[in-house]
């Protein structure tokens, strides 16, 4: 069953969960994951805690007391996800121990509220890294203009970070920018480079969802033939951005200080389009030194039918721009489609944050203790 799995991980994949609940957590099903589905690391977002907490599987008790204890509603949030996070990252801390730091990871995100703001980005990054406690936590800064600086300050602090929302590979030379900043102002101040890890999340599927609409409104047999190829190739020149950063000289200088390099991780892997294989975006994305998070059911499909074959990113690169160029030739403009994306993306989050604020708020009024 877990064949395809074990190949994608012989090929360097480390294969990561986009998903985390209490449930997961209480009923073995996640260290049964890290021990039979070679799963290495968990990603979280707004999204996916508001699906969880909102099921309201295994929160009650914790809920009732933070009810009790008459906290906020913003507290009462940050008190469960990080309570995950912590069992969690104490589950996967074997994985993290024998590779060194580099997987056994767990992500939690700043509010995305603050997308658009350095500052309390930093702060919030600080305060969860502190409430988390654990070596193996990623702290989720999204690659917006204004959390490019903060990325570089985190890192600089010697908080390891998973930069998420990238769409863009003009963005992600800038991502990858601020983590070599950041290193390098780690490495100014003392600290020890070999301890802070890094992994740039690049989403896929939803690149194909944009330009496939697009292509659909054009109509033409041109445009037809382009569908289900942006997104693919987007993610190959994104690898080759990363190959070409860490082999420069200004990577060597930091590599001699035993730094990590920035990991791509493939992130919305879920196929969107159901004429598309479901596996599509693992398959097609395979290169040694990359972390793909896959929802569950994907990591499912893999297990059953992926088609493993070895490095699917090498040699692509000249077919990669073409496809790219023959999409932006037909007048799709591919800077429009990557900042639509990045907007929406920050959108999606704060309201899968605002929701999960409304549904944990209704909670904490239902449990509360009646007065006297």
């Amino acid at each position: 069953m877990t064949d395809a799995l074990k190949r994608l991980s012989d090929e360097g994949v480390a294969i990561w969960l986009d998903d985390l609940s209490r449930k997961r957590i209480t009923s073995g099903n996640l260290a049964e994951l890290i021990d039979q589905s070679h799963v290495v690391g968990v990603t979280t977002n707004p999204s996916i805690f508001q699906k969880a907490i909102s099921s309201g599987d295994g929160y009650e008790q914790q809920l009732t007391d933070l009810a009790t204890r008459k906290v906020t509603v913003d507290e009462a949030i940050r008190m469960i996800t990080t309570a995950d996070v912590r069992d969690a990252a104490d589950i996967l801390r074997p994985v993290f121990d024998a590779t060194d730091g580099q997987d056994g990871r767990v992500s939690i995100e700043v509010d995305p509220r603050l997308a658009h703001h350095t500052a309390p980005t930093v702060a919030e990054a600080k305060q969860l890294a502190w409430l988390v406690d654990r070596p193996n936590t990623l702290i989720k800064i999204p690659a917006t203009k204004a959390g490019l600086p903060a990325i570089t300050e985190v890192i600089g602090k010697g908080i390891s970070v998973n930069v998420t929302l990238i769409f863009s590979l003009e963005r992600y030379r800038e991502v990858m920018d601020a983590y070599l900043a950041g290193l390098e102002q780690a490495k100014a101040a003392g600290l020890d480079l070999s301890k802070i890890h890094s992994v740039a999340s690049f989403f896929v599927s939803r690149v194909d969802s944009e330009i496939d609409k697009r292509l659909d409104a054009l109509g033409t047999d041109e445009a037809k033939a382009l569908k289900g190829k942006a997104a693919l190739a987007n993610a190959r020149l994104a690898y080759q951005a990363y190959e070409e950063v860490f082999s420069s000289d200004r990577w060597a200088a930091l590599d001699k200080g035993q730094a990590n390099k920035q990991r791509p991780l493939w992130a919305s892997t879920g196929v969107k389009d159901p004429a598309y294989k479901d596996t599509l975006y693992v398959d097609d994305l395979v290169a040694p030194g990359t972390v793909n998070t896959m929802p569950e059911a994907t990591l499912e499909a893999t297990a059953d039918h992926g088609q493993i074959i070895g490095n699917t990113i090498a040699g692509t690169y000249e077919q990669a721009r073409a496809e790219l160029d023959a999409v932006e030739k037909l007048g799709i403009s591919y800077d429009d489609v990557v900042g639509v994306l990045e907007d929406e993306g920050v959108e999606k989050f704060a309201v899968s944050w605002n929701d999960l604020l409304t549904s944990t708020e209704a909670e904490l009024k239902r449990l509360a203790p009646s007065e006297g």
